[in-house]
């Protein structure tokens, strides 16, 4: 086994790399750039070397610069964790020259599946299905228009490169082919430095389910199960799960041996994952292999009672596979989310700053979570959003689904804005619970999981209404403890006056629209009114987590959370709605510049300019195209009007906020 491993890698994957290292005595040694310098992977690790600035070509994709770390500080072998160099056949081939070992496959496995459409040629000698299309080397236009006319609309065009859904995009018809391949060439060429692209049948509402291999160097691979992957959006998965609802026994046996044959094909060694498209009637067919870890490892971890980064590390230095075929067996069910600083009501756009507030469940034998970040940290603009992995384990699916809703319920994330409450509509809709979601659901529903202008009703901000003024309460009897007299009636927060009851005007905002409930009382017991509705309020209390009250007499308990911020409620449905405190007596709308200008949502590049001064625009009308945090952002015009000037060009860099479009008045 290796004494020093060097984690070529950051965030989430750099620190479960560096726990399994330090259960097994290996020294770790961690990478990071200038805006990773505090980062967790960096504290955790036994030592931290810099190798660059904060963009990734400029640090993390820097092989030359990683290799020479790797012989300063005399590590044995390099993990590449995913993402960044990990399927890189030039850096792994580097490490083996160097004499250092490479923890994933050989340099020949990752240049036979790193092209999408090699890969497909290779698996059709091989007799695994394929779905029909193109994958040929000719590359002009009027070939692959051709060849989609061939294979038949609709169909998907993928990058060739690539993974992770960069460079995909569904034609359904002739007409739109040309601008989408454009499109899908363009974001290739930016994530992968390659235009290359696949043509293939789009099979009509699919599932997606892939097989994690394992191979040696003493010529054993095996498959450790499937997992499904179903549930995605843009191509980016969004919950993955283990075992598949969908396969039975038969299909799984025949999948799980076409994935097995697949990894042969390639002489593979160490962790790799064969991904099907898998149609209604149970017919599969060969997607592509990524040949790495994926992100969603731990469920088939969680179900197998395994560690996978020490069966790469023990593949890696020369041991044979722990197990045979017939000895993988799975317990009970398990479920990964990923929550992600991103606003899924700004069509997910990515978010970064401090983390305010980070509070997560404890981890138990139910509910395990890997992250890269801590309360405090910040989530940058550079790398990819994710907070934490959010993994749950029982012993079939409707326990795994309830320890999920409710290790979401007791999430909550304060500073950027993130998805739990998406991922909360997400574990509670039908077409999840009962099974029955298909690859494409989320992007043809997606109302469905969003909360939209969602006004809340008259028990829910009644709740959050008496758990601000019952911490408001303990806040003023607190703070006036080392006071004179702690007992004065004018320490008290219930609004007392000689003679009447005090009113109190209790503020909340939610998405904007501010909500006034006017309150009477102290102590749990509360008149309430807001506009015609009332109740009265006896026996309030709130520990923290839960308030439990009297409502008109009707006994309630509701998981609510209150501070001097805000206050986020669930209903009775597990629906969540978090109200931001505002003033009682001043209330302020924030300036949006109106509908005269188009802003920089974020930091980022301008890759496409598509409209000009003085040119007359429709509202909804796409203007520029941005990148920024891995993803491209089509800005549109507000209105209809006509475009006074464009202070950006291709290829530059705006800050966020930045006015990128002006409207004439």
């Amino acid at each position: 086994m290796f004494e020093r491993v060097l984690i070529a890698n950051r965030g989430e994957i750099a620190c479960r790399v560096i726990r399994t290292c330090r259960r097994l005595g290996i020294h770790t040694i961690a990478v990071y750039s200038e805006a990773d310098a505090n980062a967790q992977h960096v504290r955790l690790a036994d030592e931290a070397w810099p190798i660059g600035g904060p963009r990734p070509t400029d640090s993390y994709l820097r092989g030359e610069v990683i290799l020479d770390v790797a012989r300063k500080s005399g590590a044995q072998a390099i993990h590449p964790g995913y993402g960044f160099l990990s399927e890189n056949t030039a850096f792994a081939r580097a490490c083996i020259e160097a004499g250092i070992a490479f923890i994933g496959p050989r340099p020949e496995s990752i240049d036979a599946m790193g092209s999408k459409a090699a890969a497909k040629a290779l698996m059709e000698r091989h007799q695994v299905p394929l779905v029909p299309g193109y994958h040929g080397a000719d590359q002009s236009p009027d070939v692959l228009a051709g060849e989609a006319r061939r294979t038949g609309f609709p169909l998907m065009i993928k990058a060739a490169a690539g993974g992770g859904g960069k460079g995909m995009r569904i034609v359904r018809s002739e007409s739109e082919f040309a601008d989408a391949l454009a499109s899908a060439q363009r974001e290739a060429a930016s994530a992968f430095g390659d235009t290359r692209v696949i043509l293939e049948r789009y099979v009509e509402h699919p599932r997606h389910i892939e097989f994690q291999v394992f191979g040696d160097t003493h010529g054993h691979v095996i498959h450790l199960n499937e997992r499904e992957c179903s549930a995605q959006r843009r191509y980016q998965k969004v919950l993955e799960e283990t075992p598949s609802p969908f396969l039975d026994d038969a299909r799984r046996a025949a999948m799980g041996a076409a994935a097995v044959a697949a990894a042969k094909a390639v002489n593979y060694v160490g962790a790799g994952t064969v991904e099907f498209i898998v149609g209604q009637d149970g017919e599969f067919f060969f997607m592509e292999m990524n040949t790495r870890l994926q992100v969603e490892h731990p469920v088939t971890e969680e179900t197998l009672g395994l560690d996978l980064v020490e069966w790469q590390l023990r593949v890696a230095s020369g041991e044979a596979l722990p197990l045979t075929q017939a000895q993988v067996h799975a317990r009970g069910h398990a479920i990964e989310v990923r929550l992600y600083a991103e606003d899924p009501d700004q069509n997910f756009l990515p978010g970064s700053g401090k983390l305010l507030k980070l509070r997560l469940p404890s981890p138990s034998r139910h509910v395990r979570l890997d992250g890269g970040v801590i309360e405090g940290d910040t989530v940058t603009i550079f790398y990819d959003p994710m907070i934490a992995k959010l993994i749950v384990w029982d012993e079939n699916r409707p326990q795994a689904l309830q320890r999920l809703r409710d290790a979401l319920m007791a999430s909550e994330i304060v500073g950027p804005k993130s998805n739990i409450a998406f991922l909360e509509r997400l574990a509670r809709h039908p077409v999840v619970v009962e099974g029955r979601i298909d690859t494409g659901y989320l992007d043809r529903h997606l109302d469905e999981f969003l909360a939209g202008d969602a006004t809340p009703d008259a028990e829910v901000l009644f709740a959050a209404t008496v758990a601000a003024l019952l911490h408001d309460e303990r806040s003023a009897i607190a703070s006036t403890r080392s006071g004179a007299d702690p007992f004065s009636p004018w320490s008290r927060a219930d609004a007392w006056r000689v003679g009447h009851a005090g009113k109190r005007i209790v503020a909340l905002s939610l998405q904007g629209q501010r909500h006034e409930v006017e309150a009477y009382g102290h102590d749990g017991d509360y008149r309430l009114r807001h506009g015609d509705a009332h109740a009265e309020v006896h026996g309030a209390r709130h520990d923290g987590d839960c308030l439990s009250a009297r409502f008109n007499d009707e006994a309630l308990r509701l998981p609510v959370r209150a501070d001097a911020a805000r206050v986020t409620v669930h209903d009775a449905a597990g629906n969540r709605y978090a109200f931001e405190r505002a003033a009682a007596f001043a209330w302020q709308s924030k300036e949006t510049g109106g509908g005269n200008q188009v802003t920089a949502p974020m930091p980022g590049r301008i890759v496409l300019v598509k409209a000009g001064a003085g040119d007359t625009v429709e509202a909804g009308q796409e203007l520029l195209v941005m990148e920024a945090m891995k993803m491209e952002l089509a800005l549109k015009a507000p209105r209809a009007g006509t475009i006074e000037s464009i202070s950006a060009a291709q290829g530059d860099f705006v800050e966020a906020d930045a006015v990128l479009v002006r409207f004439v008045s």
